[in-house]
């Protein structure tokens, strides 16, 4: 079974730098696996193993656009971001424009997938599980949307809503970025984008769907509970 390192960050975690972090980590675990294949051409049996993270953390108010975005989807100018306290970055993840702020759990899993199945399809969808199981232990039907990555509330009615937004990157079958599950933000500032470029689906939260608050630490928990099913590993 490959383990999992698991690190919180914490909360009010500066974007860029957490970025970088990501970069770092990634970066050990190509620069093996190119020694590696070295060791393959050369005939030696003895292979270094690749380390598999898996990161918590909280933002402060920030708005990412992945590099197939359109900055037409942010709709507010840097004078208003300023007077919303909100910084604005430019990413190499896939996927369109979304919201990073206190509330909102962010993942991070830095895996070589190779250790698991290289398959980007196989690894969206199984993050996606991840969030359908936990949702789930929150007595919420979470479900996924044909064509639109994520997880959602009520996919196929006209108040269909999405509680999880996704985009990642791999190199060389490691991937970074990951996801953002909506526990307890403040809601209001999707109101300043278009997210994910999708225009007729709202946003949620467990707050808003459940009615109260729900301790992060829970959420936490169940998540890496059903990491460590979803992916047969183990969460250390």
């Amino acid at each position: 079974m490959k383990e999992i390192f698991f690190k919180d960050l914490g909360e009010n975690q500066d974007y860029q730098k957490t970025w970088d972090f990501q970069e770092k980590l990634l970066a050990e675990s190509v620069a093996v696996k190119m020694r590696n294949r070295t060791r393959e051409k050369n005939g030696e049996i003895d292979f270094e193993p690749t380390k598999n993270h898996l990161l918590f953390v909280e933002h402060p108010h920030v708005y990412t656009l992945g590099k197939s975005g359109h900055m037409e989807n942010l709709l507010a100018n840097q004078d208003y971001l300023n007077q919303i306290q909100a910084t604005f970055v430019k990413t190499n993840r896939g996927g369109d424009i979304t919201y990073h702020g206190p509330g909102q759990l962010v993942g991070y899993p830095i895996l070589d997938l190779e250790n698991f199945k290289p398959d980007i399809h196989w690894y969206m969808r199984s993050l996606e599980e991840v969030i359908i199981k936990t949702l789930n232990d929150f007595g919420l039907k979470g479900e996924r949307s044909k064509g639109e990555t994520g997880v959602w509330l009520d996919v196929g009615k006209p108040f269909a809503r999405k509680i999880c937004a996704m985009g990642v990157k791999a190199s060389r079958w490691v991937t970074m970025h990951g996801f953002a599950l909506n526990v307890n933000p403040d809601l209001k500032y999707f109101e300043y984008i278009i997210p994910c470029g999708i225009k007729d689906k709202a946003v949620t939260s467990l707050e808003r769907e459940l009615g109260n608050p729900v301790p992060m630490d829970e959420v936490k928990a169940k998540v890496k509970l059903y990491f460590e099913e979803v992916f047969e590993t183990k969460v250390s």
